[in-house]
């Protein structure tokens, strides 16, 4: 249909990902991102850790597994075409006990049914010709991973949707979602208001409280996580050449501190994860006494707490404590430890989370009418945005889709 206007709630990386992709893909069309903030990509995207991942860790078949190497070549020409920054530096995932390299071997295997571009098993030997300062018994070689500036990106889309003839509405933070009689649905932020034909939410952190504006009900329910880096001084850094993963446990699949480079040379060693007092908590001192009791009220982080307290006892630890942080990091890289690093940024992780403690892992999204979610997009959300924007816009425009 020409002529329509879709909404699009949410300016990080998925949502103008989305815009870009209507308003390129489909003529006629007139695009409108709406954001609370007054710059793009303010929240999760720029406290992204700037990887772009290759797909060796997520479930073959998943929405996570299918568009995260579709997503890595989309963004790969994406960053040639506009000069943005994209750097291949590889990475390790490495098996520092004799009791991981089974766990090691079992993701190597799965890596090579994603597709995952040159991931091979090496030994410990190789390890070093790699990364020289690292150690372990073996690990999965990842030649195509890479690094990249999100932000950058993001804020690219968001000029493209511009001179697609679209608009990316800054300061306007959605309080209503009405669905009219006649058809449409009118959204407003305080007075100001705007009538859409469709309505897209990429709302992020907030992307169940959005989703219940809109009557797409309340499950599951986003639980913030707050994730600290340690900055490697800068003497050390040359330490570290790409990316030094763990092999990760497969009950916490998003935990595992490692060694990362960012594009303007700095290593960083990160993340924890730690519950988050606040939706945007970067630090331990911003406190939402709201959210806090909507927190406490839900049902689903009491299952939580009960089946993982001792990590999460483990993961506050090492937030107090640049030594204890360090501790496990110190495995691979023997040569960087607490008094190397000093503490650097956070980010904050909009996990989705089941009435019965259970963590959703891949990504979430629907449609109900004209309205379509997305309800989970954690890592790799970033990598995959180009290719989430085709599947959402294909569910955006699929009549059989609607209900």
């Amino acid at each position: 249909m020409a002529d329509e206007t879709i909404g699009i709630v949410g300016a990080g990386i998925v949502g103008l990902a989305t815009g870009r992709e209507i308003a390129l893909r489909r003529p006629g069309t007139r695009v409108v991102v709406l954001e609370k903030e007054r710059e793009v990509a303010v929240h999760q995207t720029g406290h992204n850790s700037g990887v772009v991942h290759a797909g060796i860790y997520y479930k073959p078949g998943s929405l996570k597994a299918r568009l995260c190497t579709k997503g890595m070549a989309m963004i790969r020409e994406y960053c040639q075409e506009r000069n943005l920054p994209y750097d291949e530096c590889g990475k390790l995932v490495v098996a520092v006990t004799d009791d991981e390299v089974p766990r090691m071997e079992a993701l190597h295997a799965n890596a090579l049914e994603n597709g995952v571009p040159g991931a091979r098993r090496i030994s410990a030997g190789e390890i070093r010709e790699i990364e020289p300062y690292a150690m372990g018994r073996a690990a999965i070689h990842s030649p195509r991973t890479a690094i990249t500036d999100y932000t950058a990106i993001a804020q690219s889309f968001a000029k493209d949707i511009e001179e697609s003839g679209g608009e990316v509405r800054l300061g306007f933070p959605v309080t209503r979602v009405t669905r009219l009689t006649g058809g449409g649905i009118e959204v407003a932020s305080g007075a100001e208001t705007l009538k859409v034909d469709r309505l897209v939410l990429c709302a992020g952190l907030h992307s169940d409280s959005v989703a219940q504006l809109a009557e797409d009900g309340s499950d599951p329910r986003i639980v913030p996580f707050r994730g600290e880096y340690m900055t490697v001084a800068q003497e050390k850094a040359h330490m570290v050449r790409g990316l030094i993963y763990p092999v990760p446990d497969p009950r916490y699949p998003f935990l595992g501190v490692h060694f990362t480079r960012r594009v303007n040379g700095e290593v960083e060693v990160g993340p924890n994860a730690v519950l988050a007092l606040s939706r945007e908590g970067y630090r331990l001192t911003d406190i939402d006494l709201r959210e806090l009791g909507r927190i406490a009220a839900f049902p689903g982080i009491w299952h939580l707490a009960r089946q993982h307290w001792r990590t999460g006892i483990k993961e506050m630890r090492g937030s107090l404590s640049v030594r204890s942080y360090m501790k496990a990091a110190k495995a691979y890289v023997p040569d960087i430890d607490a008094s190397d690093v000093v503490r650097g940024g956070a980010g904050v992780r909009a996990q989705a989370l089941g009435r019965d403690g259970s963590l959703v892992d891949d990504f979430a999204i629907h449609r109900v009418g004209a309205v379509t979610a997305v309800r989970n997009a954690p890592s790799p959300a970033a990598t995959s945005s180009m290719a989430i924007a085709e599947h959402i816009v294909g569910t955006v425009f699929d009549s059989a889709a609607a209900t």
